[in-house]
């Protein structure tokens, strides 16, 4: 695993050199008009785009002050990134057409260096106001309303209120503020459950640790018990020490597990799918779960990764929790998702199964979402 991994990061970060060569090259022959302050920007461009990986690399010697810094400003610049990528590389789609079949023709009243001025001010501009908007809202995330009607009989209650929250990514950029917010939203809901569909955590928990943010996670409030799930990024950073730190602080985590709620409700929870590539041991089926327990109760199942929906509703699981995919979280990265998943955000019924894909309340690599709205889950189910 170990190896696919530096083969992975190996073609990530020839892609992210590329992009970010790509756009400095085209930028630097646009500013022609103003050549004597290009070399300004090359350098400006530089320190960007080697932040994120220097403060990632950083972080792993030293959780300073620093580190921190950096990594956020460089996260901030892998979304102005793609914008800018994106944008260029459509003018030059335009201009190579415009040469085979000429249909635009030149503003006579403006030079060509003038044109390419004028079109780098502007793509920056536009970029700069879409990453804007996208951090303000990834920074609030709102309350998604849902209600299911589950045709089965709790032995306790007629309905649950049920708060469920996936992919936080708590770590250097989801920090005390951000995590604090959504305590408090949680809060706010009057949960008789809270639950944790995975990826809690970014990477390794010492920033978590370093921030105390544990401390912040004990503040939640739920009558019959806060539950989590592990995701892949828990198995990136070290799974045994992220379940061993949420259970530290009040939250249970069903790794391959089931657990009965207050007489009303079986909650299920599966081991993330990282598990088989890094535990070399492939995650118990539903089945083998949920052998003991009472199938007369409704069942709530916890799975972070969204694939093969069907094993939900071959097993008569009436409703399932799921996160991962951040539905692209960076439009138009959504359009991918679309394609990967079955369900990349919001609700799909299958038979009497009931499904919802949460886009997640956080954010992973830049602290911005331009492709939908995060979202705490604030769940009304009824029994009957």
């Amino acid at each position: 695993m170990k190896k696919q991994f530096i083969i992975f990061f190996s073609i990530v970060l020839f892609v992210y050199g590329t992009i970010n060569f790509y756009i400095f090259y085209r930028g630097w022959n646009a500013l022609e008009l103003i050549s004597d302050k290009r070399i300004l920007f090359l350098a400006g461009g530089i320190l960007l785009a080697v932040s994120y990986p220097l403060g990632r690399m950083v972080e792993r010697y030293s959780l300073s002050r620093f580190s921190e810094i950096v990594v956020y400003i460089g996260s901030i610049w892998l979304a102005e990134m793609v914008y800018l990528f994106l944008m260029t590389a459509a003018i030059d789609v335009v201009k190579l057409l415009n040469y085979v079949v000429p249909v635009i023709s030149p503003v006579k009243s403006y030079s060509i260096v003038q044109i390419n001025y004028i079109a780098a001010v502007t793509i920056f501009s536009v970029a700069t106001f879409v990453t804007v908007a996208g951090f303000i809202n990834a920074k609030y995330p709102r309350i998604k309303k849902l209600q299911f009607d589950i045709p089965r009989k709790s032995s306790s209650v007629d309905q649950l209120t049920v708060v469920a929250v996936s992919d936080i990514h708590l770590g250097t950029i989801m920090g005390p503020n951000r995590l604090g917010y959504i305590v408090n939203k949680i809060n706010s809901l009057n949960a008789d459950i809270v639950l944790f569909v995975g990826d809690v955590f970014d990477e390794d928990i010492g920033r978590v640790i370093k921030n105390n943010l544990g401390d912040l996670l004990k503040k939640i409030k739920s009558r019959h018990g806060i539950f989590a799930i592990t995701g892949n990024h828990e198995y990136f950073g070290g799974v045994e020490e992220a379940v061993q730190y949420l259970q530290n602080h009040g939250i249970t985590v069903l790794r391959d597990e089931q657990r009965s709620v207050a007489d009303a409700v079986t909650i299920i929870g599966r081991e993330d799918l990282s598990s088989k590539g890094w535990n070399k041991q492939p995650r118990k089926t539903i089945s083998e779960i949920i052998s003991s327990s009472n199938s007369s109760l409704p069942t709530i199942m916890l799975d972070h990764q969204p694939y093969r929906l069907d094993e939900a509703v071959d097993a008569n699981i009436d409703l399932q929790l799921s996160g991962h995919t951040h539905h692209g979280q960076l439009w138009p990265f959504n359009f991918i998702t679309k394609k990967v998943y079955e369900v990349s955000w919001g609700y799909k019924k299958k038979n009497n199964t009931h499904i919802y894909v949460s886009c997640g309340a956080g954010s992973w690599g830049p602290p911005i979402r331009t492709g939908n709205t995060p979202e705490i889950l604030h769940i009304t189910l009824r029994f009957s």
